[in-house]
């Protein structure tokens, strides 16, 4: 009995343990996950973006709080040209047929409409739904009027990709949503940069 009353000590020790290292780690390498997502995810989705800036948007970017939902923030990255903002952008995301497909959705402030977007991550079909990142699909949000960044068959002007419908709405989606972000958060964002 007392043999057993040892091991059950000895072996929660041991998992106390390797549970206090892991959180550790975890909390030692959150920040440099982040740091890594936004150089090598959002940083060249941005530059495809962002083609008149002079700054780095990443360095640059600001936390500004969710319309509707205080408690939580979202990035927004700036695209300035000799120290004037031009352009920013934001990352949202719709529900695609693999997953979540993130986009980063630029918004002109000076003319309200969309510089473009750029696809950073998603789980899409490859060959099919993975189109969506390709620039047939994506030059057809530049300088649109946000409210016409919708689907055909949703009343906008863009071209559902053939056969990959939950992906292109997805995408729509993405855009809408970021949208309304920019809508809400526009008179903050002007007085930010």
């Amino acid at each position: 009995m007392m043999e057993i009353v040892r091991m059950v000590v000895v072996l929660s020790a041991i998992t106390g343990l390797a549970g206090f290292v892991l959180s550790g780690l975890k909390v030692w390498t959150t920040p440099i996950i982040e740091e890594q997502v936004l150089t090598n995810v959002q940083g060249p989705a941005l530059k495809q973006i962002f083609l008149q800036g002079d700054n780095d948007p990443i360095a640059d970017r600001k936390k500004l709080p969710m319309p509707g939902n205080e408690d939580e923030t979202i990035i927004v990255f700036p695209s300035l040209k000799g120290g004037k903002l031009q352009a920013v952008a934001m990352e949202a995301s719709g529900k695609g047929y693999g997953g979540d497909v993130n986009v980063i959705v630029g918004f002109d402030v000076a003319a309200d409409n969309l510089v473009g977007i750029s696809v950073t991550t998603h789980k899409e079909t490859p060959g099919l739904g993975s189109r969506i990142q390709e620039p047939a699909f994506t030059k057809q949000f530049k300088a649109k009027d946000p409210a016409k960044a919708a689907l055909k068959k949703d009343g906008g002007d863009i071209d559902a990709i053939s056969g990959a419908t939950f992906s292109s709405i997805a995408a729509a989606d993405a855009v809408k949503q970021a949208a309304g972000w920019y809508a809400a958060l526009k008179d903050t964002i002007k007085t930010t940069w």
